[in-house]
C-alpha cells in the first residue's frame, strides 16, 4: 500500500526557512518521479518543484533560486528545502508519486508565512 507522510510544515516569518520532508513507502520509491505541489485558499493546486528518478529537478517560476528539492533513496524520503520565505508562499504543500497509472497524494501540510 502506497503511503506519502508529509511533515516539517509550521508557522515562519517572512524571510525565513522551513524544510518539509515527504516519507514514502509500498513502492519502489528510488525508480519514480517524485513531486511537491502546493493549494492556497482558494486558489488550484500547483506545482512547487519535481525531481526524477534520476536527480533532475524543475521548479515553477516563483520559487527558482528559493526552493530547493531532493531525496535519499536509501531513506525512501523526498525533501523540500524552502529559504526566502515569502508571505504568498502560505500553503497547504503535498508530495505526489505517480506509481504506475496511479497518482498518490499525502496529507499535506500547512506552511504559513507571516509578514
Amino acid at each position: 500500500q502506497v503511503q506519502l507522510v508529509e511533515s516539517g510544515g509550521g508557522l515562519v516569518q517572512a524571510g525565513g526557512s522551513l524544510r518539509l520532508s515527504c516519507a514514502a513507502s509500498g513502492f519502489f520509491f528510488s525508480s519514480y518521479y517524485m513531486s511537491w505541489y502546493r493549494q492556497a485558499p482558494g486558489k488550484q493546486r500547483e506545482l512547487v518543484a519535481a525531481i526524477t528518478s534520476g536527480g533532475n529537478t524543475n521548479y515553477a517560476d516563483s520559487v527558482k533560486g528559493r526552493f530547493t528539492i531532493s531525496r535519499d533513496n536509501a531513506v525512501n524520503t523526498v525533501f523540500l528545502q524552502m529559504k526566502s520565505l515569502k508571505v504568498e508562499d502560505t500553503a497547504v504543500y503535498y508530495c505526489k508519486a505517480e506509481v504506475g497509472r496511479t497518482t498518490y497524494w499525502g496529507q499535506g501540510t500547512q506552511v504559513t508565512v507571516s509578514s
